[in-house]
């Protein structure tokens, strides 16, 4: 059996919000594997790590540039070592800035991103006495007719691009559909959604998923011949949990997602899709 650390059960902890000995016995049943340990705790039902998972671990800024007509955006995570530095103005603007270089320059990858500022970055470096840098980035520029809505949470840890689609060109130019946009934006920072609709879940999060909540089915003793279906019915709540579509709309429950967006496209005379959205929390693993 693997040697189990203080800093292993303090890091299990601090992502599954479970008691310090329940951290310790799953690490000891898992052989210290960190992921596996995190489905012991969900299977007894003593974390919601699904959620808790990708919770920050690093201090920083989210920055976002999008363009006055909201067709093309650019989102990037820039890092420092204290929330103190985080909040001051000067990260602030070197934050915004960073936003900014994507979105005009376009690098293709993290290098040459760093490139583009590393003069600068130095200087921030040298100037507030700490070490920073850059994160993972996106770049969207509208596919067709749409818009692209963002929003970043109000600590600048937590922020969402996503882009909204049309039929008509003529619907992009509404301020229902921008509105919209932006609210599905603070919808995906509220809920951690990871994909549209259930056909873009990662297979292997979905047969992870499958395998905890058969494994889970099993230790609460169901009846054998009823564990298929009772497995369906959790993942069809799984993806009720991170699926844009299928999830209860944040300003009013009473409504899903995708109802949501035919209400909207009734309003507007136009069918409205969601084509793809990013979200990127400070220090959550790409």
């Amino acid at each position: 059996m693997a040697e189990i650390s203080a800093s292993l059960v303090k890091e299990l902890r601090e992502r599954t919000g479970a008691g310090m000995m329940d951290c310790k016995k799953a690490l000891q049943e898992s052989n210290g594997a960190m992921e596996d340990a995190i489905d012991i705790l969900r299977r007894k039902g003593l974390s919601k790590a699904a959620k808790k998972a990708g919770r920050a671990t690093s201090e920083g800024l989210i920055g976002i540039k999008i363009t006055p007509d909201n067709s093309a955006a650019a989102i990037v995570e820039v890092l420092c070592e204290t929330d103190f530095v985080a909040r001051g103005d000067h990260f602030k603007i070197f934050a915004a800035g960073v936003a900014d270089k994507v979105h005009t320059h376009k690098p293709a990858h993290g290098e040459a991103l760093l490139a583009l500022v590393q003069d600068e970055l130095n200087s921030q470096i040298a100037t507030l006495g700490e070490n920073m840098s850059v994160g993972r980035f996106t770049l969207y520029e509208t596919q067709g007719p749409g818009v692209i809505g963002s929003y970043v949470h109000s600590n600048g840890k937590i922020g969402v691009l996503v882009e909204v689609g049309v039929k008509n060109a003529a619907s992009a130019q509404k301020p229902e559909l921008l509105e919209l946009a932006r609210n599905l934006a603070m919808q995906v920072a509220a809920s951690g959604a990871v994909a549209v609709d259930p056909a873009g879940v990662d297979p292997e999060l979905l047969e992870r998923e499958r395998a905890l909540q058969r494994q889970k089915t099993l230790d609460e003793g169901k009846p054998a011949d009823k564990v298929d279906q009772i497995v369906e019915g959790r993942i069809r709540k799984f993806y009720q949990d991170v699926c844009l579509l299928e999830q209860a709309y944040i300003r009013d429950d009473k409504i899903f997602i995708k109802n949501l967006l035919k209400d909207c496209g009734k309003a507007l005379g136009d069918e409205i899709g969601i084509r793809r959205f990013v979200r990127l929390q400070l220090g959550e693993n790409a």
